[in-house]
């Protein structure tokens, strides 16, 4: 298979849950505010170690987008999506960007999220606002 390389970020990070490879930079996020099936989920500016799957149309709260899921190379666990297309000129700012699920990382200072029964299941994944 090859060796791993991974990118080692310095500063207050996110990391995977599962195996703490890093992921993405505090100062990246753009947004805290939206949800996904698990609950929270940050919108990213970048993010690394991760790999792309297939790109799919999925149907999100704010309209249909185009997206890849986003795995941690380092466990190969979903961690969240990228965005590569939205149909809504509103949403055409998320192209590009990344989404890191709460549940699936731990912040920077080693938490870890739990959903709550404050926060309802959704079938779709996307901004309450911004």
């Amino acid at each position: 298979m090859g060796r791993l390389f991974l990118i080692h970020l310095e500063g207050h990070k996110y990391t995977c849950k599962h195996c703490n490879t890093h992921l993405a930079l505090f100062d990246d996020i753009i947004s805290k505010s939206f949800h996904c099936r698990n609950g929270k989920a940050y919108l990213f500016d970048n993010a690394v170690n991760v790999t792309v799957g297939e790109k799919e149309e999925r149907m999100m709260m704010t309209g249909m987008h185009i997206v890849v899921d986003i795995f941690c190379v380092g466990c190969g666990s979903i961690v969240g999506w990228r965005y590569e297309a939205a149909h809504e000129k509103s949403q055409k700012y998320k192209v590009g960007k990344y989404i890191l699920e709460r549940f699936k990382v731990l912040g920077p200072d080693g938490s870890s999220y739990s959903p709550t029964l404050d926060n309802p299941q959704m079938s779709g994944s996307d901004a309450d606002d911004m």
